[in-house]
């Protein structure tokens, strides 16, 4: 980490001294016009850990969250945590995600951040170690096409407590930002990736600009940048764009 932003307050660039100003506008000297921005969802997208709040309508928010909290600190590998906490939701009716759903906070700025990148047509990504039932419903109306995250078993309505394909982890991160970009036409060099927790952490290593939002210890060893405070527009910011 080489900058940090006071994200207490919704992004002014004239709020940067201009010393930061000279180290946002060093890390995006080399970007192009067309950017693509990837975000992590949970505890970054939005305010929730999702899976937890599954977990505690199901009855089992205190596992879940313990082991959530080992998967964002780098402290256990992820698939591990991620099967060993779907696990704990079987026999759940689906109709909890719909519940859930409606429980789901944007991070503040968040709109302002979509709406100011998708004016000056920039692309945006959701990439993300949680589930494509939940994401897409937060995703699809904001715009936002580019979904990578994972898929729950579901047979007859109820969870099975088994995850389909192969996991979106830290790498299978790396990889979608990589697969999006090629997809887009959009060089490594022009992609930005927003996350928090050590899954994110190979994704921002090939990314042209890595921002911590919030970030746990590990992931601040290796975000450029790092917001901490609630308000998500300050990668504005950090990507030098005057809000």
């Amino acid at each position: 980490m080489i900058l940090e932003i006071d994200g207490s307050k919704p992004a002014e660039f004239n709020a940067l001294n201009p010393a930061q100003i000279d180290q946002v506008l060093k890390l995006n000297s080399r970007s192009g016009l067309s950017r693509l921005v990837v975000f992590d969802v949970d505890s970054t997208f939005i305010k929730n850990e999702v899976i937890d709040l599954l977990a505690e309508i199901h009855g089992v928010g205190k596992e879940v969250a313990a082991l959530t909290n080992a998967a964002m600190n780098g402290n256990m590998d992820f698939s591990s945590s991620l099967r060993a906490r779907v696990s704990l939701l079987s026999g759940m009716d689906s109709t909890a995600i719909s519940t859930v759903v409606s429980r789901i906070e944007l991070s503040l700025g968040c709109l302002n951040l979509i709406q100011k990148l998708q004016h000056l047509g920039h692309q945006i990504a959701l990439v993300s170690g949680g589930f494509k039932e939940i994401i897409r419903q937060i995703a699809e109306p904001l715009g936002i096409n580019h979904i990578y995250a994972n898929t729950f078993e579901i047979k007859n309505g109820i969870l099975t407590g088994n995850v389909l394909g192969q996991i979106i982890d830290s790498a299978g991160k790396a990889r979608a930002l990589t697969s999006i970009a090629k997809e887009l036409d959009i060089p490594l060099a022009d992609t930005v990736a927003v996350g928090d927790g050590a899954n994110d952490i190979e994704m921002m290593k090939i990314s042209g600009l890595s921002i911590g939002f919030n970030a746990k210890p590990k992931v601040l060893e290796v975000a450029q940048i790092h917001i901490h405070g609630a308000f998500l527009d300050n990668v504005l910011l950090a990507m030098g764009i005057e809000n």
